[in-house]
């Protein structure tokens, strides 16, 4: 449990539908974790994961589609870093609980296009500094590998 032991924060148990209530967190996970253990983690805690493939994420476009995609944005989202940012702060879609969005491959996207490595990371990190709006928190977890 990678997360837990890298961030000792208080987390609540889920019980009778409650959902543990955490920070919103921005984690560049070390090179021995992996997918299968960074889902197995979040699904063990009660979060929802959800898994962006960096090798689909060689472009901006395919970087804000892939995300939007795995997060199930709205109709309309603009693909753009400030639309980004906001559906990020927002997740009033998704089920109340944690989120994990976890980027595997991030290296591919960062070799192809730094700019908007940069941009994406910044706004990843941002959204999971200011937080989220309603009752669904965003952790995101990029993947060393």
């Amino acid at each position: 449990m990678f997360l837990s032991e890298r961030f000792p924060e208080k987390w609540e148990a889920r019980s009778s539908g409650k959902t543990a209530t955490m920070l919103s967190r921005f984690v560049r996970a070390p090179r021995t974790v992996g997918v299968a253990t960074a889902i197995a983690e979040a699904r063990e805690r009660g979060a929802t994961p959800h898994l962006l493939d960096g090798a689909e994420m060689v472009t901006s476009a395919a970087a804000f589609e892939a995300i939007a995609r795995a997060l199930e944005f709205p109709e309309g989202f603009g693909h753009c870093l400030d639309a980004l940012y906001d559906h990020l702060t927002d997740l009033s879609w998704l089920t109340p609980g944690e989120h994990v969005l976890i980027w595997s491959k991030p290296s591919l996207l960062r070799k192809s296009d730094a700019t908007a490595y940069d941009g994406l990371g910044s706004a990843l990190s941002d959204a999971t500094t200011d937080g989220t709006k309603g009752d669904a928190t965003l952790t995101v977890i990029m993947l060393d590998n």
